[in-house]
């Protein structure tokens, strides 16, 4: 049986079932979905993230959790707790670039790989990186960091669609032997309780997506996190841009096969990631429920470069053995901000019972550039793209200086002003 034929007899034996309902089977049934027989991400999946790209993306994490645990005064024990760590190459990143960082960070620096999904691993084996197959977080007491790439884009949604009879909500069914969206009340109340609290009103004949699992995701990140900080970087909007009615009316769900945008949810199903973007607002709110206060959102490409990607540009020429390997080194490093693609993502950064301090990602400051001269630069490996021997719809594989952002880029569209 294959994942089509999972969705088939859902419906036949209980009838139409939800978007939301439909996605979870598609991405994650254990038999087969998108998630559980696949590697997504790379040349022969269907899309790369920031990682694939170029390491100097999990050096700069490093950067910033180093900067978390000074804040914390240190403590013997920093876990950092990657939720969806795939492969595990954000993992070994981050810590290849810790263990060049001083005051013995590499040592109180404990990384735990959470996935629900056995894949191939490339992170390092060692006493202080640990790996946990769970779709929850099961943890209690963690000193430190939960970090995330691209996670919550890839829980299913429910969608909704604003009719002349009022708010609806978009089905799967079967009409024959076909697969068919269909519209019927809502299957819970919660969703229309969600726009009421965002102070959003769809107009008639406009899609859009909600996500009401994160708040259980805020609870239990909430629940295992005793002291530090949440750091969530994803592609999505605060919510008064999402359900932007003229720049988003069909909503921003979207689908992926082989590097190109299909849109088509009811094909290829579970050969083909289906995803929406982030309502940052929402995430905003369920973490403050959860006791997580908000210290920042601002795009990726003022997090890295406040963090030092201009000066990791301009030296890793340097430690390329080779002109060719100097191009897709700075083909890489450039794609991490590239306007209109990486650079766009969002990071927002939460905290438990550590005050509100001004962390490095959220302004400037020399503190990073003084801890990244002098050591070495990180480098493409094996295990990473090069965006310059393959072609990847939306990759630049020409590539300018890097600009440094200004102060004009502040707070932006984010609507949640990064920390003062």
């Amino acid at each position: 049986m294959n994942v089509e034929s999972e969705v088939r007899r859902r419906i036949q034996e209980r009838g139409k079932i939800t978007f939301a309902a439909f996605m979870e089977v598609a991405l994650y049934w254990s038999q087969g979905g998108y998630y559980t027989g696949r590697e997504p991400v790379g040349a022969v999946g269907d899309y790369y993230t920031s990682p694939a790209v170029h390491p100097a993306f999990g050096a700069l994490m490093a950067v910033q959790l180093y900067q978390m645990w000074q804040v914390m005064d240190r403590p013997a024990i920093f876990t950092a707790l990657e939720l969806g760590a795939g492969n595990g190459l954000l993992c070994r990143d981050i810590t290849d670039y810790a263990a060049q960082l001083p005051d013995g960070f590499a040592k109180s620096l404990h990384y735990v790989c959470l996935d629900r999904r056995s894949v191939t691993r490339v992170e390092q084996r060692g006493s202080s990186i640990g790996r946990v197959l769970s779709d929850v977080v099961p943890f209690r007491g963690l000193e430190g960091c939960v970090l995330s790439n691209e996670y919550l884009d890839a829980f299913p949604v429910h969608q909704v669609v604003m009719t002349n009879d009022g708010l609806k909500e978009v089905y799967v069914g079967l009409e024959g032997d076909n697969l068919v969206e269909l519209t019927d009340k809502l299957s819970n109340p919660a969703l229309e309780s969600r726009l009421k609290d965002l102070g959003i009103t769809l107009v008639e004949g406009q899609t859009a997506e909600i996500n009401l699992r994160l708040a259980p995701w805020a609870n239990g990140v909430a629940g295992a996190l005793e002291r530090g900080f949440v750091l969530t970087i994803d592609y999505g909007r605060t919510a008064r841009d999402l359900y932007h009615a003229e720049q988003r009316a069909r909503g921003t769900l979207v689908t992926y096969h082989q590097h190109v945008q299909t849109d088509s949810p009811l094909t290829r199903i579970g050969s083909q990631d289906i995803t929406a973007q982030v309502d940052f607002t929402s995430v905003e709110a369920v973490g403050r429920r959860a006791g997580l206060g908000t210290l920042g959102l601002v795009t990726q490409r003022k997090f890295l470069s406040q963090l030092g990607l201009g000066y990791l540009q301009q030296h890793v020429i340097k430690q390329s053995p080779t002109p060719r390997q100097a191009q897709a080194n700075m083909a890489g490093i450039s794609d991490l901000v590239r306007p209109g693609g990486l650079g766009d993502f969002k990071v927002m950064i939460q905290a438990k019972n550590v005050g509100t301090p001004a962390l490095w990602g959220l302004e400037q400051s020399p503190g990073p550039i003084g801890l990244v001269e002098g050591l070495p630069v990180p480098v493409l490996t094996d295990d990473h793209l090069s965006l310059t021997d393959a072609r990847y719809p939306g990759a630049e594989t020409e590539f300018e200086a890097f600009w440094q952002v200004t102060e004009s880029e502040g707070s932006d569209e984010s609507g949640i002003p990064p920390v003062a």
